[in-house]
Formats: C-alpha cells, sequence, structure tokens
C-alpha cells in the first residue's frame, strides 16, 4: 500500500508540471483531435521531462503494489493522484481550494484508510489468454477512438479523451497482473505485454490532448472513472481478487468514496487556476 501511495504521489506531482508544459506546447490554431505532434513539442519542455521521469518511478511503485494488492486498491489509490494534485498546485501554482476541495482530500484519504484495513492479497489466478488477448484489442480500440475524437462536440470530446486514456490506464494495470513469465520468450509471446505498451502509450497520448483541448475537469472524471471501475471488476471476476475475511462492505465503501472524492476534486481544473494566475493553465491527473 505504501507503494501504491508513492505512485500517486509521483503520479500527482507529475500531473502539475505536465499541465504546464502541454498548455505552453499548444499551437495556436491547432486541429481538435489527438495530435502526436503536440507530444513531440511538450518533449521540448523541461517540466514535461521531469514530470515523465516522476510517471516512470511511479510506474514502477505501480506495478510493485499490483503484484502484491488487489487492482481494486491499487487503482483507487492512483486516483488519489487527483488529491495530491490539488495539494501541490495549491503550493506551485497558488490555486485556492475551497473548504469543499479540502474536505474532497480528506475523504479521498478516508477512502483509502478504509480500502487498507479491508483489502485481502492480489489474486491468484492466472488469467486465460482470452482475457490477455482482450486487453490488447482494447488497447488497440483506445487508441482508434482517440484519433476520431475530434470530430465529437467540446465536451463529449474532453469525456471521450479522458475515458479513453483512463481506460488505457486500467489495460495497464489489469496487464501487469497477466505478465507471469518475464523471461524473453515469454514476454515476446504474451498479448499482455503489448497491451501494456499499446495501453500506456494510447493513455499518454490522449491525456496531452485532453490536458491542452477542451475541458479540463470533464476530461478528469472520465479518466478516474476510466481507471478504476473496469480493472477493478476484472480483478475481482477473472482474477480472484478479494478482501480480508467479512470486511468485503468496507472495501466496496472505501473504493467508493475514495473514487467520489476523486471525482469531487476533478472540478477544480480550471477556474481556480485562471482565478490565481491569468495564464495559469488547468491541471488534471498524470
Amino acid at each position: 500500500m505504501i507503494c501504491a501511495l508513492g505512485s500517486a504521489v509521483c503520479f500527482g506531482t507529475a500531473s502539475v508540471l505536465q499541465a504546464v508544459a502541454a498548455r505552453a506546447a499548444a499551437e495556436p490554431g491547432a486541429g481538435a483531435g489527438v495530435d502526436p505532434a503536440l507530444l513531440l513539442r511538450a518533449l521540448r519542455q523541461w517540466r514535461y521531462v521531469a514530470g515523465l521521469a516522476l510517471d516512470g518511478l511511479g510506474f514502477v511503485l505501480q506495478i510493485i503494489a499490483l503484484r502484491s494488492l488487489p487492482i481494486y486498491a491499487v487503482g483507487a489509490a492512483l486516483a488519489a493522484s487527483l488529491a495530491v494534485t490539488a495539494v501541490v498546485a495549491a503550493r506551485l501554482l497558488r490555486v485556492r481550494l475551497s473548504a469543499t476541495e479540502w474536505t474532497a482530500v480528506g475523504v479521498v484519504c478516508a477512502g483509502l484508510g478504509m480500502l487498507g484495513l479491508a483489502s485481502g492479497g492480489e489474486g491468484h489466478l492466472p488469467g486465460s489468454d482470452a482475457l490477455r488477448w482482450s486487453m490488447l484489442g482494447i488497447a488497440l480500440g483506445i487508441l482508434l477512438i482517440g484519433t476520431m475524437a475530434g470530430r465529437l462536440p467540446e465536451r463529449a470530446r474532453a469525456l471521450v479523451l479522458g475515458l479513453g486514456a483512463g481506460c488505457g490506464f486500467g489495460v495497464v494495470e489489469v496487464a501487469v497482473r497477466l505478465i507471469d513469465d518475464v523471461s524473453p520468450a515469454a514476454l515476446l509471446t504474451n498479448p499482455a505485454v503489448y497491451a501494456l505498451l499499446v495501453g500506456g502509450g494510447s493513455a499518454f497520448l490522449l491525456l496531452t490532448s485532453a490536458l491542452q483541448r477542451g475541458s479540463v475537469t470533464t476530461a478528469t472524471a472520465g479518466m478516474v472513472l476510466g481507471e478504476t471501475i473496469g480493472p477493478a471488476l476484472v480483478g475481482v471476476i477473472w482474477l480472484g481478487d478479494r478482501t480480508r475475511e467479512g470486511l468485503g462492505w468496507l472495501a466496496v465503501t472505501g473504493f467508493a468514496v475514495a473514487v467520489a472524492g476523486a471525482l469531487a476534486l476533478a472540478r477544480f481544473g480550471e477556474a481556480p487556476a485562471e482565478d490565481a494566475a491569468g495564464d495559469a493553465p488547468a491541471v488534471s491527473p498524470r
């Protein structure tokens, strides 16, 4: 659980740095869809590179956590990166958080505390080959949907990009659990490895575009839902994730409370940042 929370701290801090870089890299008159060139321009910003370094460290901690905890616990902890983003933005970008938003930070922490008490060990079901191929298919579908998002109205576009990014991160969470043999031959023939690479790459691409276009609040809410609910269900139904004896109700309550708190914090992404500093960009997780 310490690794899961450490991952959330890394991702949440990286979000502020990457949001600044993504807005700075935007070009006037750029299209509304997914823009691979935007990612290349963002990579020229030191803040984005520093954010990527934190993302890398967070990813390592996430893998360690996923090898010991149920997916639902890790997913909720990663959603808590929104609370970290809010606190870091309040300090570095001088964003003022309302009493409601500070309460939401506390709600997230309370939900994670419940999950920490109720979570059992990771499930030990190996997962079927059908599930591995399904994850790869979903990862490819996420990339395809992202490229078509530019045709949608602004609000729907932001939701699709955010939800797609969240589903991509969710694919990564599940794929990590589907990789048992790390020998070179096994890795090359395991569809889950390719699902992890395509899902993670697609998620970063969609999220970079979501940070720069449309409603960051809407995109953030979609991402939180995409990276928590689906992967949690996969872990419980197909991978054998369970809670401690008699504490299933506490795990469900903690999961719902943590996700609800994260969704409440998604609202601070635009207006407060702009009020605090006229040219300060909105912030969003990861």
